[in-house]
C-alpha cells in the first residue's frame, strides 16, 4: 500500500499537471475568439460553400451579437475554466441517490453538443490524450478520469458552450461556430497533452506506456498485483489519493474494480460502449441497488457521437464486401494450384471453349416472355424457378467435366453456386430471377477470362447484377409483371447474350444504360413526376434565391444605401426575383418589372437635394409600392408583414427627403440597372448551399396538395462529413425503410435534383417524401432511414458459395 509521504506526492503532482495545463489552454482562448469572429464574418458575407440564405441571415445576426458580447464569453470562459480546476480539488466525490431529478432539455442540448465537439478534438489528440489519460490513472491510482477532469476535452466544451448561451447567443449560432472552434483546438489541445505529458515523464510517472493496461478484464476478476496494484499487490482497499473514502484496489491502469456491491463495476476501455457512465464514484461501491434504466437522451448523443467519428454504415459495408472477396481469393489460391490472383487468365480448355461458344437454349419461361413481349400475367410460378436452378446445376456439371484445368473447374463451381443463391433469393420476384439465369453463362465466361471479377466489387458485371437485384427487391410478383423495369431487365440480358466475345465492354455499356434508364423513369408519368418537377423548381429558386443575394452583396458594397433597404433587398427581394424568375422565366415581363422596382427603390432612398427629383420620387412612389407589394405576395406574405417593410421603405424616402449627402448619379443609376436586368448571368451551376425547405411555403407558393408530397423538414441528426458524403453517392432505385412521424414505410429512391441538393423517395400510390440532402444525411445518421439491403447481391450471393464450399471443399474441383 503506497504511503502517506507517496500520496501526498502523488497529490502534488496531478494538482501540478492540471495547473500548467489550465494555464496552456487559458492563454489560447482570446486567439480562439479571434477566430470565430473571423468566421462568422467570413459567413455574413456569403462566403463558404453550402450555404443558404436562411444561414447567411443567421450568420449576420451572429456575428453582430458576438461583436457585442465577445469580450464577455472570453471573461466568463477564463472564469469558469479556472474555477473547473478548484471543483476539483474540493469535491468529495459521493453520488447521492436522493439529489437525482430531470435534466432541463436546454441543459441536454448544450452536452450534446459539447460533446460532438469534444469527440472531434480527443480524435485529433489521439494518441497524446490516451496517454496522458493513462498516465494519470496510474498517477492517481484511478480506473479512469474524473467525469469533470479538466484534462477531459468535454470539461472545456461544456464551458464554451455554457459560456455561449449565457450571453444570449443561440444553439444555431454556435453550430455556424463549431468548425472554427473546432479547428481552434484541434490545434491547441494536442500541445497541451504533448506538455503533460513531456512534464508527467520528466516526475518519473510512467516513461513506458504499458499496452496491457489497455486489455479490459472480464467483470468480477479478482484483483492481483500489476503495474497500478502497489506495494501490497492490490489486495484489499487502499485510500483514495484525492483524500476521499477508501477506493478498491485495482490490476492496473484501465482495469476493472472489486466494490463491495453484488457486482463489480465493469471497467473503462477507451474503445468502450459510451451508453453507459465513463467512471463509476469515487467512494460508491459499485452499482448495487441502482436499477437499470432506458439509456436517456445523454446516452443517445453519446452513441451519436461515436457515429460522428467512425467510418460510415457505406464505408463498413464496402469494406465487408471486400473482405468476403478476400476471402474467396485465399481460398481459391489456397485450393487451386493453377490458380493466379491478378494474373490475366490464359485460353480456356478446348472443350470448354467449345461448349462455351454454343448458344445457350433459354429457359422455357423466358421463352414464353419473349413470344408475348413480356405482357404475360402470372405464368411464372415458383415450380419454374426451382427447374431452371436444376438446369444450371446440370449445365455447369456439363462443363466443369469438359474443363482440363482445376482453376477452370473451381470458377465454374462458384459461379454456379452464386447463381443458385441469386435464383433461391425469394425477395426478388421471379420473373426477374429466371432472366438473371440466363446470365450465368456470359458471366462464366467473363470470370474465366477476368480474374478481376473475384477480386473487385467495382467490376462492371457485379454492378450491373447489384444494381438491377436491388430495384427489383420491392416489387412483388404482381407488379413486376409487364413493367417498365421487367422489359429492361429483359433487353439488358439479351444484349449480354449478343456480345459475348466484347468482355466487361457490353456490361460497363448496359450498366451505363441502366442508370438512364432508372434516372427518367422511376418519376415518369403520375405524381413522381409532378413531384419531381416542383422539387426541380424548389431547387432552382433557391439557388437563384442564394447567387442574387450573394450579387446585390456585391453590388451594394459601394452604394450608400440604408440598412433597413439593404435587409429588405438581400433577404425578401433577392427571393422575390428568384420566384418570378422560375415561374415566369428571368426575362419575362414580371420579373424586369421587380428588377426595374430595385432600381426604383435605391435611387428613391439615396439622397434628394434637388426639388425636381423630390417631386419625381413622390409621383413614382405609389406605383414603386405597389409593385413592391406585388413581389411580396408572390411568397404569400401576410399583410401586416408587407405593411411592415412598407413602412420601412416610406421611412427611408423620407429620411432621403431631409439627407445632406450626395445622391445616386445618373450614370450609377444606369449602371445598377443594367446589372439587375442581367442578373440571371451570374449564376452557376455549382450548388451554393442547402435548400430550405418549409412545407407549408412548398404548398403555397406551387398549390401541391399535402398528401401527395410529404417534405422532410425535421427530424434527424447532426450528421458528419462522411454522413453527407453517403447522402450523395446514393444510388437511384435502391430500397430503404424510412421513419418518419412514428411510421415505418418501404420507400424506393427514385429522383435526384441536378444540383443533388433535393431527393425523392416514392413509397408508391402517390405517396411520395422530398428531402434535402442534409437532412438526408441527418436522417441516415440517426437510422430512421436504413437500407433494406445492407449487402450487394452477388456478395451476398458470394459469401452463401464459400459457407457452402467450406462445409463441402470436395466440391469445388469435382
Amino acid at each position: 500500500m503506497a504511503t502517506s509521504s507517496q500520496a501526498v506526492l502523488q497529490y502534488r503532482i496531478a494538482r501540478q499537471v492540471r495547473e500548467q495545463f489550465v494555464n496552456t489552454l487559458d492563454a489560447s482562448i482570446i486567439e480562439l475568439m479571434g477566430l470565430m469572429q473571423n468566421h462568422l464574418s467570413q459567413l455574413a458575407q456569403g462566403g463558404g460553400a453550402g450555404r443558404s440564405v436562411a444561414e447567411i441571415q443567421l450568420a449576420m445576426e451572429a456575428a453582430a451579437l458576438f461583436r457585442a458580447e465577445r469580450q464577455h464569453w472570453v471573461a466568463t470562459v477564463r472564469r469558469e475554466w479556472r474555477e473547473a480546476l478548484i471543483r476539483m480539488g474540493s469535491k468529495t466525490g459521493n453520488t447521492d441517490m436522493a439529489g437525482l431529478s430531470l435534466v432541463d432539455d436546454e441543459l441536454v442540448e448544450r452536452k450534446i453538443a459539447a460533446s460532438r465537439l469534444a469527440a472531434a478534438v480527443a480524435e485529433a489528440a489521439g494518441a497524446e490524450f490516451n496517454n496522458l489519460r493513462l498516465r494519470m490513472q496510474f498517477l492517481e491510482r484511478r480506473s479512469d478520469l474524473p467525469a469533470d477532469d479538466v484534462l477531459k476535452p468535454e470539461t472545456l466544451a461544456q464551458i464554451m458552450v455554457k459560456a455561449w448561451t449565457d450571453c444570449g447567443l443561440t444553439r444555431p449560432m454556435w453550430a455556424l461556430v463549431h468548425p472554427a472552434v473546432q479547428a481552434g483546438l484541434a490545434r491547441r489541445l494536442p500541445e497541451a497533452f504533448r506538455q503533460a505529458n513531456e512534464w508527467l515523464v520528466q516526475q518519473g510517472v510512467m516513461a513506458e506506456i504499458d499496452l496491457k493496461s489497455l486489455v479490459r478484464r472480464a467483470d468480477g476478476e479478482a484483483g492481483g498485483s500489476g503495474a497500478g496494484a502497489g506495494a501490497s499487490g492490490g489486495a484489499g482497499q487502499r485510500p483514495s489519493a484525492w483524500g476521499g473514502s477508501p477506493q478498491p484496489s485495482a490490476r492496473g491502469p484501465g482495469t476493472g474494480w472489486q466494490g463491495g456491491g453484488t457486482r463489480a463495476a465493469p471497467a473503462t476501455r477507451l474503445d468502450a460502449p459510451m451508453t453507459a457512465p465513463m467512471t463509476a464514484p469515487m467512494g460508491g461501491t459499485g452499482y448495487s441497488g441502482v436499477p437499470d434504466v432506458r439509456p436517456s437522451a445523454l446516452a443517445r448523443a453519446e452513441q451519436e457521437t461515436r457515429m460522428l467519428t467512425a467510418a460510415t454504415p457505406m464505408t463498413r459495408v464496402r469494406q465487408r464486401a471486400q473482405g468476403v472477396l478476400g476471402q474467396l481469393r485465399r481460398l481459391l489460391t489456397d485450393r487451386v494450384a493453377d490458380f493466379e490472383s491478378g494474373v490475366p487468365a490464359g485460353p480456356p480448355s478446348p472443350q470448354l471453349a467449345q461448349a462455351l461458344a454454343e448458344p445457350a437454349t433459354p429457359f422455357a419461361v423466358t421463352e414464353l416472355m419473349d413470344s408475348r413481349g413480356g405482357a404475360v400475367t402470372r405464368t411464372l410460378p415458383m415450380a419454374n424457378v426451382e427447374v431452371v436452378a436444376t438446369r444450371l446445376r446440370q449445365r455447369a456439371a456439363e462443363l466443369k467435366e469438359k474443363a482440363d484445368k482445376p482453376s477452370e473447374k473451381a470458377i465454374i463451381e462458384i459461379v454456379a453456386l452464386m447463381f443458385q443463391a441469386i435464383l433461391a433469393e425469394e425477395r426478388i420476384p421471379a420473373a426477374i430471377r429466371v432472366w438473371f439465369a440466363r446470365l450465368q453463362i456470359p458471366v462464366l465466361r467473363l470470370a474465366l477470362a477476368e480474374p478481376d471479377f473475384f477480386a473487385s466489387v467495382q467490376h462492371p458485371a457485379r454492378q450491373l447484377i447489384d444494381r438491377m437485384g436491388a430495384c427489383a427487391l420491392g416489387f412483388d410478383a404482381t407488379t413486376i409483371t409487364g413493367s417498365r423495369l421487367e422489359r429492361e431487365i429483359k433487353r439488358i440480358v439479351q444484349v449480354v447474350e449478343q456480345y459475348p466475345e466484347t468482355g466487361r465492354r457490353v456490361y460497363q455499356l448496359v450498366l451505363d444504360e441502366f442508370k438512364k434508364f432508372l434516372g427518367r423513369s422511376l418519376t415518369e408519368g403520375g405524381s413522381a413526376q409532378q413531384a419531381a418537377t416542383l422539387a426541380q423548381q424548389v431547387e432552382q429558386k433557391e439557388a437563384l434565391a442564394i447567387q442574387y443575394t450573394i450579387e446585390l452583396r456585391r453590388m451594394l458594397a459601394s452604394v450608400p444605401v440604408p440598412d433597413d433597404v439593404r435587409e429588405f433587398l438581400f433577404r425578401i427581394w433577392s427571393e422575390v426575383l428568384a420566384m418570378a424568375a422560375v415561374r415566369r422565366g428571368p426575362q419575362a415581363e414580371e420579373t424586369l418589372r421587380y428588377k426595374q422596382a430595385a432600381a426604383d427603390l435605391l435611387w428613391s432612398v439615396s439622397p434628394k437635394m434637388d426639388r425636381t427629383e423630390r417631386s419625381r420620387v413622390v409621383q413614382q412612389l405609389a406605383s414603386l409600392l405597389h409593385t413592391l407589394r406585388d413581389g411580396m405576395g408572390t411568397l404569400a406574405m401576410d399583410a401586416d408583414e408587407q405593411d411592415g417593410h412598407i413602412k420601412l421603405v416610406n421611412d427611408a424616402v423620407m429620411q432621403a427627403f431631409v439627407s445632406r449627402g450626395e445622391g445616386m448619379s445618373p450614370s450609377k443609376l444606369a449602371e445598377l440597372s443594367h446589372s439587375l436586368a442581367g442578373l440571371e448571368d451570374v449564376v452557376t451551376d455549382d450548388p451554393e448551399g442547402d435548400v430550405l425547405l418549409d412545407p407549408g411555403m412548398i404548398e403555397l407558393l406551387f398549390g401541391v396538395e399535402g398528401d401527395a408530397l410529404e417534405v422532410i423538414a425535421t427530424g434527424g441528426s447532426q450528421p458528419s462529413e462522411g454522413m453527407l458524403h453517403w447522402a450523395h453517392e446514393l444510388e437511384l432505385g435502391v430500397w430503404f425503410a424510412l421513419d418518419y412521424l412514428g411510421d415505418v414505410v418501404q420507400v424506393q429512391y427514385v429522383w435526384r435534383s441536378r444540383r443533388g441538393q433535393l431527393h425523392l423517395f416514392s413509397a408508391g400510390a402517390n405517396r411520395h417524401y422530398l428531402v434535402q440532402t442534409r437532412r438526408l444525411a441527418s436522417y441516415l445518421q440517426a437510422g430512421l432511414l436504413v437500407p433494406v439491403e445492407d449487402e450487394a447481391l452477388t456478395i451476398r450471393a458470394t459469401r452463401e458459395a464459400l459457407t457452402k464450399l467450406n462445409v463441402e471443399p470436395d466440391r469445388l474441383l469435382h
